[in-house]
């Protein structure tokens, strides 16, 4: 009876819940006492919770996270059954690494502590100032042989005697001369020789340089990174025409030492605080008179004061030219410095030799064109004063196949910075450049510089050919003189203090150039 009472009641509730999707409540078994026997009766279990809709992503993502945990348990539980008798390595940590794989010590500081000043062999010469003889850190005198610095120019020799005892110094010199190096192993001896601090201000440099085109900023940069190679100390280059950002993650990242910057790329990050200048000891201003031109000295004077006074650090001073508000400038930003003047007289270099053909405007293409093809001349700058006659100069030269560039002020900084880097490797045989390229460059083996056209300033004339003939090397200077420039010659000729070799050129350099339409 039981059983057949249990089954209807069983087929009962089949037929009342049907086929739906949703799960049919279990019924659970529960006996009671009765006169007929012990008869099961039916409870239901209470409703489960209904599930809605945006509640479902989160427990599915919750089950999952703990599906994988669960996993990772049972991953490292078996691991560590099956490695008991294997067990695994321990991993490298910043510890052990050192223990298991010793890190080799850079190249520069093998060779700094291999090398010594008796391996660069100088024999003494009378009159001349040997490296040897200024008691230089072996670091930099390493350099110095690498560079194969013999002896010391006029300027290296009076600079470097004062300023390396801690004196000021102001300087007359051409570009050329080799100021830049004395400055440089200056602030490198300074460095060197100061005791290492326990806390400096990662964006407070010791040494600042300013210099007025981005051209010399970079070169200069690159100098000091070539006699600062075996020692620890940064140089971090900053000027305009390149990515601000770019500029500012390199300073954070290497808190240079040395910084070589033009004024108004400099105050911006004065501005924006990335630069602080109050822990300046040594402070170098480049080519004074070309700032005091490109209207920078309101910039200079401001950064000046946001260093040490004058009397806690050390300044040197540097200009080609010194007129009386040069003069002025100079005694305002040093303290009681040492004056040098190498030759002042002598306007340009004895090793460069000057010669200026007089010719018709016609004529100024063929003589430039046989020049180069008939001398086979390789690495040759040539100027103009304008950029629309660089351009166009750089046209006639393409349709004669000859390879060229341009380096003029409007041209992007990094197609100019690739430019001098192509011509410097010998990659392009002749740069047509303006003034831009006047000041500062400097460019090793420039055999011939030809101003196509007279500069309008004197001094621009002796910047121009200063590019070839540097540091006592021989170069060769030739200048057109036509009917629009000519008159240009009494004025740089009283300039330089002689007379200048001026001739007709042979009818072989004149002859006519078949240009490409």
């Amino acid at each position: 009876m039981v059983k057949k009472l249990f089954k209807r009641i069983s087929e009962k509730i089949k037929s009342i819940t049907g086929n739906k999707e949703k799960k049919a409540v279990r019924p659970v078994k529960k006996t009671i006492n009765s006169s007929a026997g012990t008869v099961p009766r039916l409870t239901e279990r209470e409703p489960e919770k209904r599930i809605r809709p945006h509640q479902q992503k989160s427990i599915a993502k919750r089950e999952s996270v703990n599906v994988k945990e669960e996993r990772g348990q049972e991953v490292k539980k078996r691991n560590f059954t099956q490695n008991t008798k294997h067990p695994r390595p321990a991993p490298k940590t910043p510890q052990n690494i050192e223990a298991v794989k010793p890190e080799k010590p850079k190249q520069a500081v093998i060779e700094k502590e291999n090398w010594q000043p008796s391996q660069f062999n100088v024999p003494e010469q009378e009159g001349k100032l040997r490296f040897h003889e200024l008691n230089l850190h072996n670091e930099i005198m390493h350099a110095v042989a690498d560079l194969n610095f013999q002896y010391c120019t006029p300027i290296q020799k009076e600079i470097l005697t004062s300023a390396l005892k801690g004196k000021d110094a102001t300087g007359r010199a051409q570009t050329g001369t080799g100021k830049t190096a004395a400055f440089l192993i200056t602030i490198l001896e300074r460095i060197l020789s100061k005791s290492v601090e326990a806390k400096r201000n990662s964006r407070a440099p010791k040494a600042l340089i300013l210099a007025p085109t981005r051209e010399l900023v970079i070169q200069i940069g690159s100098d000091a990174k070539a006699l600062s190679k075996y020692t620890t100390i940064k140089t971090v280059e900053v000027f305009g025409g390149m990515d601000f950002n770019k500029q500012r993650n390199k300073l954070r990242s290497m808190s240079p030492d040395i910084i070589v910057a033009t004024p108004g790329r400099l105050i911006d990050f004065m501005n924006k605080k990335d630069i602080f200048l109050n822990e300046v000891e040594i402070m170098v201003i480049d080519e004074a008179d070309r700032m005091l031109d490109m209207g920078f000295i309101p910039d200079v004077r401001r950064i000046i004061q946001s260093t040490p006074p004058k009397h806690k650090r050390q300044t040197l001073f540097f200009s080609a030219t010194l007129n009386s508000f040069v003069k002025r400038l100079a005694v305002q930003w040093t303290n009681d410095a040492v004056n040098v003047e190498i030759e002042p007289e002598q306007k340009a270099g004895e090793s460069i030799e000057q010669f200026i053909y007089i010719v018709t405007n016609k004529e100024k293409f063929p003589l430039l064109y046989n020049l180069i093809i008939k001398q086979d001349l390789s690495r040759v700058i040539i100027f103009t004063n304008r950029k629309d006659e660089t351009k166009l100069l750089k046209d006639m030269l393409d349709k004669v196949g000859i390879n060229n560039e341009i380096l003029s002020g409007d041209i992007e900084q990094r197609k100019r910075l690739k430019t001098l880097n192509d011509f410097k490797s010998g990659n392009i045989r002749v740069l047509v450049a303006t003034d831009v390229a006047g000041r500062g460059i400097h460019i090793e083996a420039v055999s011939h510089v030809i101003n196509y056209t007279l500069p309008e300033d004197p001094e621009d004339y002796v910047h121009r050919i200063g590019r070839t003939g540097r540091a006592g090397a021989s170069g060769i200077s030739i200048s057109f003189a036509s009917e629009d420039d000519s008159f240009n010659i009494p004025a740089i000729e009283k300039f330089l203090g002689h007379k200048l070799n001026c001739v007709y050129p042979p009818n072989e350099l004149i002859e006519p150039v078949k240009i490409k339409s």
